[in-house]
C-alpha cells in the first residue's frame, strides 16, 4: 500500500469510532440535558470538532510510530497495542454513558482511559517525539472530560435517567 494511504487509513480509523459513537450520543441528548453539569463545561457543539481533531492527530502518530517503530515486527508492537486499548476504552465511553446511562461505569472507563492514553502517549514519544507530541492536546482534553465525568457523577447520583422513568 503507498505510503500516503497507510497514514490517511490511519487517519481516519479512529473517527469511525468517533462516528458510531456520536450515533450513540445524539439520541440521549435530552437525557443529558437533565443533568446537574458544571458552568465550566464545554458547549455541546464543541464536542465534535474537537474529537474529529483529535482521533485525526492520534491517527496521524499511530502512522508515524508504525513507520519509524517498524510496524509489529519492529519496536511499534507495546505502542500500538497501548493505542489499539485507549482506542476501545475511548470508543466505548459513548455507550456506557450516553447509552446505558451509566455514570459509574463510565468514570471508570475514563479513569482507565486516561492512564491507558498517558502511557500510549509516553510510548509513542520513545519512537517518534512529533507522534508523542500529538497526544498532548488529547491529554489536555481527556483532563477536562474526566473532571466533567466526576462532576456529573457527583452532583447526580440519586437522579433517575429516563431509561428507568420510562420503564416505570
Amino acid at each position: 500500500m503507498p505510503v500516503v494511504w497507510s497514514a490517511v487509513g490511519a487517519t481516519v480509523l479512529p473517527n469511525v469510532g468517533g462516528w458510531v459513537g456520536a450515533a450513540v450520543v445524539r439520541p440521549n441528548l435530552k437525557w443529558y440535558e437533565t443533568l446537574k453539569r458544571p458552568s465550566w463545561r464545554p458547549p455541546n457543539w464543541a464536542f465534535g470538532p474537537v474529537w474529529t481533531t483529535l482521533y485525526t492527530g492520534m491517527g496521524y502518530a499511530s502512522y508515524l510510530v508504525w513507520r519509524d517503530g517498524g510496524g509489529f515486527e519492529g519496536n511499534a508492537r507495546l505502542p500500538l497495542a497501548l493505542y489499539a486499548s485507549q482506542l476501545a476504552l475511548n470508543w466505548t465511553w459513548s455507550p456506557i454513558f450516553f447509552g446505558a446511562h451509566n455514570i459509574p461505569l463510565s468514570l471508570v472507563n475514563i479513569s482507565l482511559l486516561y492512564i491507558n492514553t498517558a502511557a500510549c502517549g509516553y510510548s509513542f514519544y520513545q519512537i517518534n517525539e512529533c507522534a508523542g507530541l500529538l497526544f498532548v492536546p488529547y491529554m489536555a482534553w481527556l483532563t477536562l472530560a474526566s473532571c466533567l465525568n466526576y462532576y456529573i457523577y457527583r452532583h447526580n447520583r440519586g437522579s433517575k435517567s429516563i431509561k428507568e422513568e420510562k420503564e416505570k
